[in-house]
């Protein structure tokens, strides 16, 4: 248990003690809890999967002020999961979007919309004006920032991850107990942790975390019960079970009191030797268009491999390419299957994966080997858009 993070707002009033009798009959939280949570400042990162159930149940809550930072847009793809989105939203920013969902839940909730990227440049800025963060992000590079910059400004923050059936939440503050790295000191090798949008997540899923986060948020704003701090929760859906597993200060961790200069290449979305093999053998896909047309009139020869998953394959294909996952490409299978007289060409559903792959194939001796800058994405953007994206 820890103290109350903010103070209580002088009053409420006769509309908002109507709006929040279900809390005000609660003792734990009362009117002194409810007053708090009207004087609470959150700032949710990312209005997606997690930020989507965060942002409406903190504006149900009755936190006074939320701000939403997102770059984004709306996209059809969002909304299996995104709830505060709905189909009239597409194409729109996100923070517009759930700024406008925020206000037909509760117009008492001040919205501070931050449509931009978080980086190294505002991310101090930003987070100085907030007395609580919550992380919904998908990417180690955010992560890694949140955290640098939540331990430099001594700022609590709610964290959560999802992945298919699985999620994760604790709370990290530095002044309380361990922080990020002290969970996860180095992010994992490039390409080894596939993002939502490779592998994929129950929609539900994010309704499971993201109200365990609004949970542990009022929890911290309110001062009641007993936070995640120095815990892990990880909910498996298909078994319907929660461990918790407790987290200990790694007493060789520092922790940061400045921001690495570029978070991006501290996380490396592809490895040196990836980065290497693609230098100068990276193709865009409207050379593969011409050289699939030359190969269908027999003036040029070569394999197009496709190193995605088979669920992915099943959604959308450049056509004319074979399947072989980049699991047998790191575990060598995938050499057996490679004619030895023909050009290799990888694609993939972005080109990070096939840029590993490409790595491999370059190692094994073929040094003709190419990949596709894109892949199956810009693919369907840039040539064939009557297929379907993911």
């Amino acid at each position: 248990m820890v103290a109350p993070l903010v103070e209580p707002a002088s009053e409420l009033t006769i509309d908002e003690v109507r709006r929040y009798s279900r809390h005000l009959i609660i003792p734990d939280v009362g009117m002194d809890g409810q007053k708090r949570l009207k004087n609470a400042k959150v700032l949710v990162i990312g209005a997606g999967g997690l930020g989507s159930p965060a942002l409406l149940y903190l504006a149900a809550a009755g936190v006074g002020t939320l701000g939403i930072i997102d770059d984004d847009v709306v996209d059809e793809s969002n909304l299996q999961r995104q709830v505060i989105h709905g189909q009239s939203d597409i194409d729109i920013p996100k923070v517009d979007s759930a700024a406008a969902s925020v206000a037909e839940v509760n117009p008492y909730v001040k919205v501070i919309k931050h449509q931009l990227r978080l980086d190294e440049s505002n991310v101090l800025d930003i987070f100085k004006d907030y007395d609580l963060i919550l992380d919904g992000t998908d990417n180690f590079a955010t992560r890694y920032l949140v955290n640098d910059a939540a331990v430099i400004l001594n700022k609590p923050y709610v964290w959560g991850s999802i992945y298919r059936f699985e999620g994760q939440v604790s709370v990290f503050w530095a002044q309380e107990g361990p922080q990020y790295r002290d969970l996860y000191p180095e992010p994992p090798p490039p390409g080894m942790v596939p993002s939502c949008a490779e592998g994929g997540v129950l929609g539900v899923l994010c309704a499971s975390i993201g109200s365990i986060m609004v949970t542990e948020a009022i929890k911290l704003i309110t001062g009641i019960g007993d936070p995640l701090i120095g815990r892990l929760m990880v909910y498996d859906a298909l078994e319907m079970r929660y461990t918790t597993l407790k987290i200990q200060r790694d007493p060789t961790q520092t922790p940061p009191t400045e921001l690495l200069g570029d978070y991006e290449a501290f996380c490396g979305a592809i490895s040196e030797e990836a980065a290497d093999a693609v230098a100068d053998s990276t193709i865009s896909v409207a050379t593969l268009d011409g050289w699939l047309k030359e190969r269908a009139d027999g003036g040029r020869d070569f394999i197009l491999v496709d190193c995605r998953e088979p669920v992915e394959y099943d959604i959308n294909r450049i056509p004319g390419s074979v399947l072989i996952p980049k699991g047998e490409f790191l575990s060598g299978a995938a050499l057996e299957q490679l004619p030895s007289d023909k050009q290799i060409v990888i694609h993939c559903k972005t080109g990070i994966r096939s840029a590993e792959a490409l790595a491999i194939v370059k190692a094994a001796g073929y040094k003709d080997a190419v990949h596709v800058g894109g892949g199956v994405a810009a693919w369907v953007n840039q040539i064939d858009p009557s297929q379907p994206a993911y």
